[in-house]
C-alpha cells in the first residue's frame, strides 16, 4: 500500500486503513459535493513507525505506570505530554521518511494544508470522538507536514482520548491512526451545520463566522446563529453576535484580524447561502442515513465541505460528569488571555477585598441573631468563590500545559519537562508566606530572651516586634493548618504557629532554590533556545505565551491562598458562635438561638481522613521484597531521611527539620512545611500539583504519583528519595 493515498484511492484501501474522516470525505466527493484536495497517510504507516522504533513498548509503559482509575487530571496531562514528546523526539525511520516525503512533496509542494486525525471508528455512527484528536491548520513544507503527522499520531494518546480510553477501546496493541492532509481553503466565510439542534429535535442549527473555522471551534469568536425548521429549512430566527474580528492565515499559523465596518454590520451568510448549506446538510444526512455535524466553508460563492460526521451528542453514553468537565479545561491561547485578564483584573482583587472586608467585621460586637446571619452570609460567599475557583482558576492552569506543548514543539527537548525551568521563580504567595515565617524564625534565633520565653509558653507583649509581625502574618495567611476546601475546622491560633516557628528556628536560615546543580539548565539559555524556535514574526507570540505560562504557574498556587483566606473568615464566625455557646455569661435566649443554628449545633467536624484503597497484596509483596516504590520524578535530587506520613493538616504542625514529607497530596495551604523537609513524596501525580511546584522552588527531591506510598511506607522509617529516577527506597530490612 502506498504511504500517501489520494482521495480516489480511499475506497479501495478500506475504512480500516484510511479511518472515518477520510472515508466520509471520499463518499461525499463521490456525490459531486465539493471537498478540498485530500490525501491520507494510512494506518499501516503509523503501525510501521511505532513498531520499527520500539515506540509501542515505551507508550505501553507510560499508560500502565499506574491504574488509570486512580489518576487525577494532572497525571493524565503528564502522561499525554510525555507520549507527545516521544513522538516528537523519535525520528521517522529513513525508509518510511523517504517514502512519505517523496509523495507529500509531489502532491502538496509548498501549498498550505490542514493535517487532521482520521482514526478508524472516528466520525462513525456509534461515536464521533469530536475534539479528542488534534488537527493543525496552515502547515506547509514537507518537513513541517511530517512533524505534524507525528503529532496527529500522538493525539491518539491525548489527555482527552486517555480519559475515554475504555469507550474508545484504546489499546496500544490494537489502536491505529490514519492522517488526512487537506488543501487549505482560504475561507471567506465558514461554520458548522447541525442537522439536528441538540436542544430542539424539530430544528437544524447553522453557525457561521467570517474567515477560518478554527476561531469558532475554539470558542474564541461568537458566531452568527440561524435556527432552521428541520423539515423545510425555513429560517425560524437569526441571532447576531458582536462581530469585530476573524481568524486568517499568516505565515506559520493563524491570527486574528479586525473586520471591516461593512463585515461587522453584515451577517456572514445571505438567506440563499443559509438555504444552500441546509440543503447540502440534508443531502449528507441522506447519504449517511443519520443527521450530520458538518464543517463547511465558502470560497467566493462555492460551498466546500471540510468534514462531516454523524451527530452523536458527546459521542458517548457515559454519565460521568467529571470527564465531561475535564474536557472543558482545554482552552485556546486567546481564551486563556481573556481568562487571565478576568482573574487578575477582577477576581483576585475581589477575593482580597472580600477577605479584608470580612476581617474588619467585629464579630464579638454582633448580637446572636446578627452573628447567625453573618455565618450564613459568609457560607454563601465562600461557596460562591469555590464555584469561581472551579469555573475559572482551574481551567487557567491549562496555560502551563499549553506553554509546555508549544515549547516542546519548538525545541523538541529530550526532557519533556525542561520548560518548567522557565516558569519557576514567579513570586508565589506560598513563597512570600514562607519568607515571612523565616523572618519570624530569625527573630527567635537572634533573640535568646524571646526564644526562652516562647519555649516556656510565655508570649511577648502586644507591642513586641515579634507579636506585631506574627499578628500581621496571621491576618494575611491565617494560622497555617487550614486545608482549602476541606470543609473542616481549621483554626488553631497563634500557639500553633509559634510551635512551628520554634522548629524553623532550630535550623540555619533557609534559602530558596539550591544553585549550581549540573542537572539544572541556565534559564537564559533555555529562553534563547525557545525563542529561536520561532520565526521573527512569531516571536512576540512566543514571548506572550511564556508570560501567560508563568502567570498560570503562579496562580496555580496563589488562587488557593486567596480562597483559604475567605474560608478562614467563615471559620472565624463559626468559632465565635461556638465560643458564646460555651460561655456561661451568654444570655439564655441567645444560647437557645445559637444552639438551634445548624452550623453551631453540630460538633466540630473531624478532618476528613483519606479513603484507604483496597489492599493490594501484590504491591505489598513487591515492596517487601525490593523495598522500592516507583513513581514519577517531579523534582531532581537525592535525599535520605525519616519518613513522616501526613494524613491531616494537624500532622504538619509537629513536622521536624529534615524529615521526608509523605502524603496523598500537599494542599497549597500546607506548603509552609516544605522548607523543613528534605524531600517530598506524594501519592497523587503530576508536575502541576502544589507540592511539586513548591518542592522545585526549594530545589528539593520530589516524587509524585507514588502508588500506595501511604500504605507501604511506615511512619518513622528511614527512606531515600531519588527525584531523578522517581524511586523511593526503604532502609528497613525485612519489611
Amino acid at each position: 500500500m502506498k504511504p500517501v493515498l489520494q482521495s480516489r484511492e480511499f475506497p479501495a484501501a478500506g475504512k480500516d486503513q484510511v479511518g472515518g474522516k477520510a472515508w466520509c470525505l471520499a463518499r461525499i466527493s463521490g456525490q459531486g459535493i465539493s471537498i478540498p484536495k485530500t490525501w491520507c497517510v494510512p494506518c499501516a504507516v503509523y503501525q510501521d513507525f511505532i513498531s520499527q522504533t520500539r515506540l509501542r513498548d515505551r507508550i505501553f509503559l507510560e499508560i500502565n505506570r499506574k491504574p488509570f482509575e486512580q489518576m487525577r487530571w494532572e497525571e493524565i496531562w503528564d502522561i499525554a505530554l510525555r507520549i507527545r514528546n516521544l513522538f516528537l523526539t523519535t525520528p521517522l525511520p529513513p525508509e518510511i521518511r523517504k517514502d512519505l516525503a517523496d509523495l507529500i512533496g509531489s502532491y502538496c509542494g509548498e501549498k498550505p494544508v490542514a493535517v487532521r486525525s482520521s482514526a478508524p471508528g472516528e466520525d462513525g455512527s456509534a461515536a464521533s470522538f469530536a475534539g479528542l484528536h488534534e488537527s493543525f491548520i496552515n502547515i506547509s513544507g514537507t518537513d513541517d507536514i511530517l512533524k505534524h503527522i507525528r503529532l496527529v499520531w500522538a493525539s491518539l494518546y491525548s489527555d482527552a482520548a486517555l480519559l475515554y480510553r475504555k469507550k474508545l477501546g484504546l489499546d496500544i496493541h490494537t489502536s491505529r491512526m490514519a492522517v488526512v492532509i487537506q488543501e487549505l481553503i482560504p475561507s471567506d466565510r465558514s461554520g458548522i451545520f447541525f442537522g439536528v439542534n441538540p436542544s430542539d429535535a424539530g430544528e437544524s442549527l447553522l453557525e457561521a463566522v467570517y474567515g477560518l473555522n478554527q476561531a469558532l471551534v475554539d470558542g474564541d469568536i461568537a458566531p452568527d446563529r440561524w435556527h432552521l425548521r428541520r423539515s423545510s429549512g425555513r429560517i425560524i430566527r437569526h441571532e447576531s453576535p458582536v462581530r469585530d474580528r476573524c481568524a486568517v492565515t499568516v505565515p506559520g499559523g493563524v491570527a486574528f484580524t479586525d473586520l471591516s465596518p461593512h463585515q461587522a454590520g453584515t451577517p456572514p451568510l445571505k438567506d440563499g447561502e443559509v438555504r444552500q448549506v441546509w440543503e447540502t446538510g440534508k443531502q449528507l444526512e441522506t447519504l449517511f442515513d443519520r443527521p450530520q455535524d458538518v464543517e463547511w466553508t465558502f470560497l467566493g460563492d462555492r460551498l466546500i465541505i471540510l468534514q462531516s460526521r454523524p451527530i452523536t451528542s458527546t459521542g458517548f453514553t457515559d454519565t460521568d460528569e467529571k470527564r465531561a468537565w475535564y474536557l472543558t479545561l482545554h482552552r485556546s491561547y486567546e481564551n486563556l488571555q481573556a481568562l487571565h485578564e478576568k482573574i487578575t483584573r477582577d477576581l483576585i482583587p475581589e477575593m482580597i477585598a472580600e477577605a479584608e472586608r470580612l476581617g474588619r467585621q467585629a464579630l464579638a460586637d454582633l448580637s446572636a441573631e446578627d452573628l447567625c446571619r453573618e455565618i450564613e452570609e459568609r457560607q454563601k460567599i465562600y461557596d460562591h468563590w469555590v464555584s469561581v475557583y472551579w469555573a475559572d482558576f482551574i481551567p487557567f492552569a491549562h496555560g502551563i500545559r499549553l506553554f509546555g506543548q508549544v515549547y516542546n514543539d519548538a525545541v523538541t527537548p529530550e526532557d519533556p519537562y525542561e520548560f518548567m525551568a522557565l516558569l519557576e521563580k514567579t513570586g508565589l504567595k506560598s513563597m512570600e508566606r514562607n519568607q515571612l515565617l523565616e523572618e519570624l524564625a530569625e527573630m527567635i534565633r537572634s533573640d535568646a530572651d524571646l526564644r526562652n520565653r516562647l519555649e516556656n509558653d510565655l508570649a511577648p507583649g502586644p507591642d513586641h516586634p515579634f507579636t506585631r509581625l506574627l499578628d500581621t502574618f496571621i491576618a494575611r495567611f491565617g494560622d497555617l493548618s487550614c486545608t482549602t476546601g476541606s470543609g473542616s475546622e481549621c483554626q488553631y491560633g497563634a500557639p500553633a504557629v509559634i510551635r512551628l516557628l520554634m522548629e524553623f528556628a532550630r535550623r540555619p536560615a533557609a534559602g530558596t532554590k539550591k544553585s549550581g546543580s549540573p542537572h539544572q539548565r541556565d534559564t537564559a539559555v533555555l529562553k534563547e533556545q525557545y525563542m529561536a524556535g520561532f520565526p521573527a514574526h512569531r516571536r512576540k507570540f512566543a514571548q506572550d505565551l511564556l508570560h501567560l505560562g508563568r502567570e498560570s504557574y503562579r496562580l496555580r498556587d496563589d488562587d488557593n491562598i486567596h480562597l483559604g483566606r475567605i474560608e478562614s473568615r467563615l471559620f472565624e464566625a463559626v468559632q465565635e458562635g461556638r465560643r458564646r455557646l460555651g460561655d456561661p455569661a451568654t444570655e439564655e435566649k441567645d444560647r437557645e438561638m445559637l444552639a438551634r443554628f445548624p452550623a453551631l449545633s453540630a460538633a466540630p467536624a473531624a478532618p476528613k481522613q483519606p479513603e484507604a484503597p483496597a489492599a493490594d497484596e501484590t504491591a505489598a509483596r513487591r515492596w517487601y521484597r525490593s523495598r522500592q516504590i516507583v513513581g514519577q520524578p517531579a523534582g531532581p535530587g537525592i535525599a535520605t531521611g525519616t519518613a513522616r506520613l501526613v494524613k491531616t493538616p494537624q500532622d504538619l504542625l509537629s513536622f521536624k527539620q529534615g524529615e521526608i514529607l509523605v502524603c496523598q497530596g500537599v494542599d497549597p495551604n500546607m506548603t509552609f512545611v516544605i522548607p523543613l523537609a528534605s524531600a517530598v513524596v506524594e501519592e497523587r501525580g503530576g508536575m502541576l500539583i502544589h507540592g511539586a511546584i513548591i518542592a522545585r522552588e526549594y530545589g528539593l527531591p520530589c516524587i509524585t504519583g507514588a502508588p500506595r506510598a501511604m500504605q507501604l511506607i511506615q511512619d518513622g522509617t528511614r527512606i531515600t528519595v531519588d527525584g531523578y529516577l522517581g524511586i523511593i527506597t526503604s532502609h528497613t530490612k525485612g519489611l
